[in-house]
């Protein structure tokens, strides 16, 4: 597989990573294994996780299965911190906080130091400079080689990232942030990418098949072994279930069809091909699925078809996002 640069760094990731989501719950270890295994062969290097995911399970298999099943040096490990389950503060980026999450998640790992960590969102509630201060920390000490965020709006992560440039040598580059991103979720194009490539932060979108929407397995109503069919993950898939889905859909599978490949390769390379986008992170519920993402290694879209399908999931991007003078 391919490898890229993340943003304006020296650390190379494999242009597709695997997302661990729904490890230790609805993933079992026989099926995390499979998953770790196929793309470990296949040439991927990009692990993502989260201290949340499943209330540190994901964190605790993927631990598990490093080294006994694939060397640990292969791997490029992703985490993330700030989350937490208190229905009055969803984050909490405090250095405090951040810092302890961290160790918790090395512990969960089983090593002594992830390769890129982020903070899971922004916390309204704690300066930023103290948030980031806990990124710089974690890097100085080695307990994370490198740094980003996650879920930050524009301005939010401008602010961020240049406040890391202004004391070159001291502060940490943010290297990646990890966003929603596909056909059927360009909100990103607004001002995060534009920001993400000034600054030389490579973008690592999640759901880049919009929640599996893209797929096309819901074009005729809810598979019943589908994520959309699971009482935790439907309210997940379900604002993708819409007319407007609907018609970028069915233009994908149009795509498709006519490139004798399936909806899944088209949504990925679209989304993988974009400008200042450096590997989009894949879920799979077993190695199948897997396989059949990363079978678009091979797949690059003609020109055509990535403008036909720029064109069908165009956003409305307006006053102030493009230049006033030609409103």
């Amino acid at each position: 597989m391919e490898q890229r640069h993340l943003g304006r760094t020296g650390l190379r990731v494999s242009r597709i990573g695997l997302g661990t989501l729904t490890w230790g719950r609805d993933t079992d270890e026989h099926d995390a294994a499979d998953l770790l295994k196929t793309f470990w062969e296949a040439g991927g290097t990009l692990v993502d996780t989260a201290d949340v995911y499943g209330n540190g399970e994901a964190e605790y298999l993927l631990g598990r299965l490093l080294d006994g099943l694939v060397p640990r040096r292969d791997l490029v490990i992703s985490t993330k911190a700030g989350s937490v389950p208190d229905p009055d503060r969803r984050f909490d980026g405090s250095r405090g906080h951040l810092l302890a999450a961290l160790d918790a998640s090395l512990t969960r790992l089983g090593t002594d130091h992830v390769d890129l960590w982020h903070v899971h969102a922004y916390d309204p509630g704690t300066p930023l400079e103290e948030t980031l201060q806990a990124l710089d920390l974690a890097v100085s000490s080695g307990r994370a080689r490198y740094a980003g965020v996650s879920n930050f709006c524009g301005w939010q992560l401008a602010k961020a990232a240049t406040w890391q440039l202004a004391a070159p040598g001291t502060r940490t580059r943010l290297a990646g942030t990890q966003m929603e991103y596909s056909l059927l979720q360009r909100g990103v194009e607004r001002e995060v990418l534009p920001a993400a490539i000034d600054l030389g932060i490579g973008l690592l979108p999640s759901s880049p098949l919009g929640r599996g929407v893209l797929t096309g397995k819901y074009r005729g109503g809810v598979p019943a072994d589908s994520r959309g069919a699971s009482d935790h993950l439907a309210p997940f898939v379900e604002p993708y279930l819409d007319d407007t889905a609907a018609r970028i859909v069915d233009a994908v599978t149009t795509a498709a069809d006519g490139l004798a490949v399936t909806p899944l390769q088209v949504s990925l390379a679209w989304v993988r091909d974009r400008p200042g986008v450096t590997a989009p992170i894949v879920g799979a519920r077993n190695a199948q699925q897997l396989t059949a993402a990363l079978s678009v290694e091979a797949l690059s879209l003609p020109d055509e078809i990535c403008r036909a399908l720029d064109d069908v999931s165009a956003p409305v991007h307006r006053y102030p996002d493009h230049d006033w003078s030609t409103l």
